[in-house]
């Protein structure tokens, strides 16, 4: 059994029309019963059957109806077997007609419909194949009417030549219209069917434009907004949710002022730069371009915009001039190198023997003790200030966090840089691994420690580690690890230049110490953020990709 779903396209439609067909048949069928019917009552020389006789009729052609439609289900020639249901309405008609008065008949007009059928469903040659069959099948009746009672051939062929005029006059006038109908109808059943195709076609492109319009509107990178002559947000892609940080059903309907109130001239710049207002309200730079709207309604004044967020660029540039003013401290490191370690090695050698002389006097003893304590410290700095400007490539491997936590501890408490007031908590599962340099990650973690330490401002209080396996903003696993204390925070602008070199709140600072902790941690190819407000706590949070 062929299911609709095994079909091609045509085959199902073919098949659709031959129910139809049958369908139209019954109800043609039934109306002519009751046509008959009533005919029947008011006229009483109306040239008819027996009723008994129409019934047996009808009975037959719904029989042959209803066989007809079981057949269909298991046909698979479908034009043949439409072919053999219009010639059988073809013959039913015949027979219709003969019994109803041949040439005076007044179902005669029953024989266009087959041709009708014929070339709406086989197009030309069935039309044109209908047409010559009736023609045919309409001859045999005439020349029944016109023969001995009760025959529907003539005696021998040569009586077709005695037969009268009405009879040539209906052959040729209905057969000459058998032709004209088979053929218009073919016509316009072909121009039905190309018409069907092109809108099919026309119908798939403009789906096709459709799906790809709405992937390329959810999937760009860029956000578009588009607005109507009033300034009203109409459309809202992803992109642009994520860029303002609002939900397209929380901004649809609202007038884009407020995210920004963007210049519809930019002056002399290509892509001119705004600043909007996020829904955290957050302030971020965005490049923007906009162009009139062409709308089927005739909005004049509608628009399209499309954002582009620029935080992430300018970050770029702000690592690329830092990278370019690290490459200039870096040349002048080496001959700081030279021209301070050397003689600072002399001075500290030459305080250390005048020190250790017996003759030295106590007085000049302390301001020897002075001059190698700064010397020293002196030395610290040149060396942090080396190690920043020529960092040294990572070697990762696996490393305890706790363990790492708890040798740093001890270093800092040996060094005595961690006072008794600093209370130092972790919560950070046994087993949890990172993937680090040592050497690196433990400077990272004491000069992280010792920075909240000076933050407390030598009052009591708790530095919290935290640590844990999370997902990266780029989707990837990082080890995360945040350093908290309960000291009293830093204001925006301290915040913002805390990574700075140079830069420090305290006068015997570098100002290194986290511009190398922010040097170690992207050379691991990760990155360090600062959360703190002024009176609060401070939180620092690192994160590290471990390997794929």
């Amino acid at each position: 059994m062929t299911t609709p779903a095994d079909l091609s396209p045509a085959a199902a439609l073919l098949r659709r029309q031959i129910k139809w067909l049958l369908l139209l048949r019954v109800s043609t069928l039934s109306l002519l019963l009751g046509v008959i019917a009533l005919l029947q009552i008011s006229l009483t020389n109306l040239v008819i059957a027996p009723l008994p006789h129409i019934l047996i009729f009808i009975s037959a052609v719904y029989i042959f109806s209803i066989i007809s439609s079981l057949i269909l289900n298991h046909c698979r020639d479908y034009r043949l077997f439409a072919l053999l249901q219009i010639t059988m309405d073809s013959i039913m008609i015949g027979t219709i007609v003969y019994f109803s008065g041949g040439s005076h008949s007044i179902f005669t007009f029953l024989y266009f419909f087959p041709v009708i059928s014929a070339g709406m469903l086989l197009f030309k040659s069935g039309g044109l194949l209908i047409a010559t069959f009736n023609l045919i099948n309409y001859a045999l009746v005439l020349s029944a009417e016109y023969s001995s009672p009760g025959q529907i051939l003539p005696h021998s062929l040569h009586m077709f030549s005695r037969l009268p005029d009405l009879f040539w006059q209906n052959i040729t006038i209905y057969g000459l219209s058998f032709y004209i109908v088979a053929i218009l109808s073919s016509f316009l059943a072909q121009r039905q069917r190309h018409t069907e195709d092109i809108l099919k076609q026309t119908s798939q492109n403009f789906d096709r434009i459709t799906l790809l319009y709405k992937q390329i509107f959810a999937d760009i990178s860029s956000g578009i907004i588009t607005v109507n002559n009033l300034g009203i947000i109409t459309s809202f892609n992803p992109a642009a949710a994520q860029i303002t940080g609002y939900q397209p059903m929380e901004i649809i309907g609202r007038p884009i002022s407020r995210l920004a109130d963007f210049p519809l001239t930019s002056g002399h710049e290509e892509r001119p730069v705004i600043d909007i207002m996020r829904q955290d309200k957050q302030k971020i730079p965005v490049g923007y371009s906009w162009a009139k709207l062409n709308m089927p309604e005739g909005c004049d004044d509608c628009r399209v915009y499309t954002l582009q967020d620029l935080s992430r660029i300018k970050e770029m540039e702000n690592k690329i001039k830092q990278s370019e003013k690290m490459a200039a401290i870096g040349e002048i490191a080496a001959g700081i190198a030279h021209e301070f370690r050397n003689p600072l090695a002399a001075i500290s050698g030459a305080a250390q023997v005048l020190e250790q002389d017996a003759d030295t006097e106590p007085g000049n003893r302390t301001l020897l003790k002075i001059v190698l304590r700064e010397s020293q410290r002196l030395e610290s700095k040149i060396s942090n200030f080396l190690q920043f400007s020529k960092p040294a490539r990572p070697e990762p491997q696996w490393l305890s966090l706790s363990g790492e936590i708890a040798e740093s501890q001890d270093i800092l408490e040996r060094g005595g840089r961690l006072p008794a007031t600093c209370h130092l908590e972790t919560e950070i599962p046994a087993n949890l691994e990172c993937w680090a340099d040592p050497h690196q990650f433990r400077q990272v973690l004491i000069n992280l420690i010792h920075n909240a330490c000076l933050a407390l401002d030598k009052e009591e209080g708790i530095i919290t580690i935290r640590a844990a396996e999370t997902e990266g903003r780029d989707g990837k696993t990082v080890s995360e690890i945040m350093v908290s204390d309960t000291g009293c925070g830093m204001d925006e602008k301290t915040a913002k230049q805390i990574f700075t070199p140079f830069f420090t709140t305290r006068e015997a600072g570098t100002g290194l110490g986290l511009a190398i902790v922010q040097q170690i941690i992207e050379g691991h190819g990760g990155r360090i953020t600062v959360s703190a407000k002024a009176g609060h706590a401070s939180t620092f949070c690192i994160e590290i990709p471990l390997p794929s």
